[in-house]
């Protein structure tokens, strides 16, 4: 368990919860994102849950561990506390010209709401604000909207190259996109006409800023495709001297999205740190935007799944 997957769980709470919310009427916002991420941040600070539950992920025990979590996302989140106990005003952007991988390694969820209800465009401009929650520089956010938009264009039957062709032409719309439209075309270059190697991933960066570290993703799942290739695909995205749990992890978005977890050998799949949780998480975003208001019930007394994920 990294910090990348710490803050990809409390991204997908964070999309369930904006879900609840809305069906009460209020409007899906990704604001509610924000305020997940402030739950995040006490399980940086504190030993372990407190009395004060909100929602049931914020109890679970081992999720209180520093996984070498990143400066910026801490210093930004803490900064909006403003010296209280929670962010004082959920929404804003970082003040900050980070564009450090920590916006961007979190911003997959995004690609998976259902196209119905919400468009590629709605998921790459969601990522980039969240992005923002932690990360002020343009092409942090940018970066995110793109992974978003490629998780997105696969949950509806792309191909990755196809995926890559129409999340670029979105990000190409963008002021701003030159880093990332560069680091994506650089990375399907390497991909189609060299050897793949650590050396040819380091040709991309080092991974520790976020247009590099989404070069490195999509480059490595582009070399590797196939569902028997899977775990070639990772070793690549990992076996290299830079933010290699952030480039695993991206890669690890984009073929998930692509094959499911049933490409993995099943002991790795066995072996992951807080795996009841996240099939848990996975099945409840799927239950969210699928079932909804039979899961809420009126307005009325609270429902178990509404206790579960309250609408803030």
């Amino acid at each position: 368990m990294t910090d990348d997957t710490q803050m990809t769980l409390f991204t997908v709470e964070g999309l369930i919860r904006a879900g609840v919310r809305t069906d009460r009427g209020l409007g899906f916002t990704v604001a509610v994102v924000h305020h997940a991420y402030d739950r995040w941040l006490d399980t940086q600070l504190l030993p372990g849950p407190s009395g004060q539950l909100d929602g049931w992920l914020q109890g679970e025990q081992w999720l209180y561990a520093r996984r070498a979590p990143g400066n910026t996302c801490l210093s930004a989140l803490t900064e909006a506390r403003k010296g209280g106990d929670r962010i004082q005003q959920f929404g804003g952007q970082a003040v900050n010209d980070s564009k450090g991988c920590g916006g961007v390694m979190r911003a997959a969820p995004f690609g998976l709401l259902p196209a119905r209800w919400f468009s590629a465009e709605w998921a790459f401009d969601s990522a980039a604000q969240a992005a923002g929650y932690t990360h002020g520089h343009l092409t942090g956010k940018l970066a995110s909207g793109a992974l978003a938009a490629i998780v997105h264009a696969i949950c509806q039957g792309a191909d990755l190259n196809s995926a890559l062709d129409s999340a670029q032409a979105l990000l190409a719309q963008k002021p701003g996109h030159e880093e990332t439209s560069t680091a994506l075309a650089a990375a399907r270059e390497l991909a189609a006409n060299s050897q793949p190697g650590q050396a040819t991933v380091e040709r991309l960066g080092g991974g520790w800023i976020a247009e590099e570290a989404l070069g490195i993703g999509v480059y490595c799942a582009l070399v590797y495709p196939e569902p028997e290739q899977f775990l070639d695909a990772l070793a690549l995205a990992v076996t290299h001297s830079g933010d290699s749990d952030s480039t695993g992890a991206i890669c690890g978005n984009i073929l998930g999205a692509l094959h499911g977890e049933t490409a993995l050998p099943p002991e790795l799949v066995f072996a992951v740190e807080g795996r009841g949780v996240i099939l848990e998480l996975a099945d409840d975003l799927v239950f969210e935007f699928t079932q909804q208001s039979r899961l809420h019930g009126d307005y009325g007394p609270e429902t178990g799944w509404r206790q579960r994920y309250p609408g803030w």
